[in-house]
């Protein structure tokens, strides 16, 4: 099922990934089209449920369950190209690979992610995993986030968040909150900070305005307008740039998200956008400019919030547009910018924060959006997980009832 080393290859579709996003596309299309040619680029042996991994750190999943193999999870007729992408020309419908060779392609599909900037933050890498360094953005690092978590004796904990996009917008506080609960149970008494390069806890202000109330009940600091730039591991210092200039804190913990871009294949491609990120419609998800070209996940330019819960809803109008290109019936799928958080607010409760294009907010439930409940807990540690390696990755559409707008939240202003 895998090749390496290849030379030149055509295929009528070509998976640039198979994470989140690529294996469900490519799964969808063959149930329902098993004749057609479909190969996947994916260099990487394992597939990880990162979802999973803020819990993990916080003591509340364990890391393997979140780690499998790409091969189990490849559908059944797709050819894998164990390769990396190096460039795309899609003026000649083709690609390169790191190896050396061209993959040529009637259709592209690009479901790259996209990557951790660790070495944009000086000082990092050296001490990522020791010094009270860690990071959930990395499978071998959550562990020891929990670690750092259960042998706090007191002190300051600190947790960043970068400059939007990012992956997972709210992660970097599931880490504060996990932690924060942690070190409660335990009857430690800390200094929490959250410094955050923005200027408000989420990026909807009716949860917004329900994560400060939580920030509150754990005494922590909301420290906006601060980007971290550097980590002395060994003095246990960082350094944020603010509009004021840097500002240099002592750390006992230091939680770190780093910032994040497209991959630099990407950025430097004929299919990026101003902003390195791939071009395409927020609706159909097709190319602004190569119409034989679709994007979804995290490597697109689409203004919605980059989470599982967004593929989830993407795959489904990528499938359709292809199919309706190959000779199937036309499709009016359009894609509404629904994304959802369930922010993990403490050990057992889950604020679900569920949101579409322009910061409406939705629901998928009869109650209050805001209010974090015991239910949502096990939906996201069981539920979810099963979801995403039964369902998801088996190309399956997964139908919730529609989400509801809340028109009287979506008013709100921060």
């Amino acid at each position: 099922m895998s090749s390496k080393n290849q030379t030149t290859h055509r295929h009528s579709i070509v998976v640039v990934g198979a994470g989140t996003a690529g294996i469900p596309v490519a799964a969808a299309l063959l149930r329902k089209r098993p004749d057609l040619d479909v190969a996947i680029i994916e260099p990487d042996e394992h597939h990880d449920y990162q979802p999973g991994w803020t819990l993990v750190g916080g003591g509340d999943m364990p890391a393997e369950s979140t780690r499998s193999s790409t091969a189990k999870h490849l559908p059944k007729g797709a050819k894998w190209i164990r390769d990396a992408v190096s460039g795309f020309t899609p003026d000649s419908n083709q690609l390169s690979l790191a190896s050396g060779g061209t993959v040529g392609y009637d259709y592209l599909v690009v479901t790259a992610g996209l990557q951790l900037d660790w070495d944009g933050i000086d000082g990092l890498t050296d001490t990522l995993g020791r010094n009270g360094v860690t990071s959930n953005y990395r499978y071998d690092l959550a562990p020891y986030t929990d670690q750092l978590a259960r042998d706090f004796r007191g002190g300051h904990a600190m947790f960043t968040q970068p400059p939007m996009p990012i992956k997972c917008a709210g992660a970097p506080q599931k880490a504060l909150y996990l932690s924060a609960d942690t070190f409660r149970r335990n009857g430690v008494a800390a200094k929490v900070s959250f410094f955050n390069q923005g200027g408000a806890m989420f990026g909807v202000p009716a949860y917004a305005k329900a994560l400060d109330k939580v920030m509150a009940s754990y005494n922590a600091e909301p420290r906006f307008k601060h980007n971290l730039v550097g980590v002395d591991g060994k003095q246990q210092t960082a350094t944020f740039a603010t509009d004021q200039g840097e500002v240099t804190e002592h750390f006992d913990m230091l939680h770190v998200t780093p910032p994040q871009s497209a991959p630099d294949f990407i950025k430097s491609s004929p299919l990026a956008g101003d902003a390195g990120w791939v071009s395409v419609d927020k609706n159909s998800l097709r190319h602004t400019r190569y119409a034989n070209v679709w994007a979804l996940g995290d490597c697109t330019d689409t203004p919605n919030a980059k989470t599982m819960a967004a593929v989830r809803r993407q795959f489904p109008v990528v499938v359709a547009g292809l199919l309706a290109e190959l000779g199937g019936a036309s499709t009016d799928q359009r894609y509404d910018g629904y994304g959802a958080c369930p922010l993990t607010v403490e050990h057992g409760k889950v604020l679900m924060a569920e949101f579409r294009y322009g910061g409406e907010v939705t629901s998928s439930f009869p109650v209050d959006p805001r209010v974090p409940r015991r239910s949502y807990w096990a939906m996201k540690r069981y539920f979810f997980p099963w979801l995403y390696w039964h369902v998801m990755l088996k190309g399956r559409d997964w139908h919730w009832p529609e989400p509801k707008l809340q028109p009287a939240l979506t008013a709100q202003q921060g």
